[in-house]
């Protein structure tokens, strides 16, 4: 249980990292939206201040050239201004229209004394009384007043882009400094009237709205980018942190076998010591005994029973010592293929009398490797023959050998049984087996002589029908 949840326990640090991570970016994303906000509001805040300014500057200009152009030259001309006579009127008309020609003004009002409208661009509002209301209040008292005035739907007024913005002007009309005596420098020019502007800003609110988008638009490209290089990394993180993990389990299960074998290696040496020197007297004992019992009792087969079983023993010892003490390879020059030709004909009379056929696939210009071939012999010998026992009946066992870039690949197929899903993953275990007889330690033994070769072996289940025993070795 406890290797199960080492991995587990290793990459808990890391999935905090992560986590941290992920939402770090988003309180940065959000933090950018909310700074983007922050921005828009503040450029609208300075887009209105502007218009104000504008708008300041544009009455200013107004106010003089009313009063250069119209209200001098009418007094001088009728002694006195009458906005209902058509001429002056018309007059007045041509001078406001010239004056505000190539601006965005949509109307224009000029208020008398009590509060009534004098001129307007609107022929319908002249003479109209009391309508100035707040704006003209301040204005005749010698304040500008500005009131921004937007039209639209609930969600268009709140993301910025209502259907209509206006900004509302009313300032006092006063006599230039021009027009003032010269004497009378300190006292501010008499409140004459009170002009009014509706200035159209929705271009400009819409321009705001554009640069809002843009910027919302960019912080999310930049955030997807974040996010997309920091998921990359984590996932990449989370690969390394698995493959370490899995690695230093495999570490921690090959010391643990490594461990086992040592204290089964030491364990099998005393054992072999001490069973194999009276286990050949009683061999020979036997062997003696079988041979005088020939000609004295030939119907007694006890001794050879004896000899047989010694052997069987014997046979097992070797396996304890083979698979807890493994060799190191004698490397020499040799080629795969002639080490199973050489297996196939060893075993011919037993595949011809199980019913067994082989068929054998060699690449050509098959290159030499430098390995043990008595071992490589032993191991290849233990996969047929457990080719050979997964089919009782008979049965065909196809072996392809071929180069796989700088390894040579050794495929045994057989057409028996498939292994279990839950015995694959132990048939490497040290005595595990299936079979009614066996130690349960060939398999292993195979294991050990592929990887004392820097080789590796996988054992799996053919879809069709069967099982695949898997070896590849390393050429050079």
């Amino acid at each position: 249980m406890r290797s199960k949840n080492q991995p587990a326990n290793k990459e808990k640090p890391f999935k905090l990292i992560k986590v941290f991570s992920l939402t770090s970016l988003a309180l940065v994303f959000a933090g950018t939206i909310v700074i983007s906000g922050l921005n828009i509001r503040w450029a609208r805040h300075i887009q209105l201040e502007k218009s104000k300014e504008y708008a300041r500057v544009l009455v200013e200009n107004l106010n003089h050239q009313v009063f250069q152009q119209f209200i001098v030259p009418t007094v001088l001309k009728f002694r006195g201004t009458e906005l209902r006579k058509k001429e002056q009127f018309e007059w007045m008309d041509k001078v406001v229209r010239s004056t505000l020609y190539s601006f965005d003004i949509k109307t224009v009002n000029i208020y008398g004394m009590k509060d009534i409208i004098s001129y307007s661009y609107d022929k319908n509002l002249i003479g109209k009384k009391n309508i100035g209301g707040t704006g003209y209040a301040h204005a005749i008292k010698g304040k500008s007043y500005f009131k921004l005035v937007q039209t639209g739907n609930f969600w268009e007024i709140l993301l910025g882009i209502p259907k209509e913005s206006k900004l509302v002007t009313f300032a006092s009309l006063k006599p230039g400094k021009l027009f003032m005596p010269a004497t009378d420098t300190n006292t501010p020019p008499p409140v004459l009237g009170v002009v009014e502007i509706v200035q159209d800003i929705t271009k400009a609110y819409r321009s705001i709205f554009r640069y809002q988008v843009l910027i919302i638009i960019t912080s999310a490209l930049v955030m997807t980018t974040l996010f997309l290089i920091m998921f990359y990394v984590v996932r990449n993180g989370e690969k390394i942190i698995e493959k370490r993990a899995r690695e230093q389990l495999m570490l921690k299960e090959e010391l643990t076998r490594a461990k086992h074998l040592s204290s089964l290696g030491e364990m099998t040496a005393g054992i072999s010591h001490e069973i194999r020197n009276p286990l050949g007297i009683i061999r020979s004992s036997a062997e003696l005994l079988n041979k005088q019992m020939a000609t004295l009792a030939p119907d007694n087969k006890i001794p050879a029973v004896i000899v047989e079983e010694a052997t069987r023993l014997d046979n097992i010892i070797s396996d304890f010592l083979n698979y807890a003490r493994p060799k190191i390879p004698n490397r020499l020059a040799g080629h795969i293929d002639k080490i199973i030709e050489k297996i196939i004909a060893f075993l011919s009379p037993e595949l011809e009398a199980g019913g067994h056929t082989v068929s054998l696939r060699v690449q050509e210009d098959l290159p030499e490797v430098f390995v043990d071939v008595d071992m490589l012999h032993q191991a290849f010998l233990n996969i047929m023959i457990n080719a050979m026992q997964a089919m009782p009946d008979g049965g065909n066992i196809e072996i392809i050998v071929r180069t796989e870039g700088e390894k040579i690949r050794i495929q045994f197929d057989n057409e028996g049984r498939p292994i279990d899903a839950e015995n694959l993953e132990k048939i490497w275990e040290p005595f595990f087996t299936t079979k009614d007889t066996g130690t349960g330690l060939g398999l292993g033994i195979v294991q050990n002589i592929i990887q004392a070769h820097d080789g590796r072996i996988r054992i799996e289940n053919i879809a069709e029908k069967g099982v695949r025993v898997l070896v590849t070795l390393p050429i050079s």
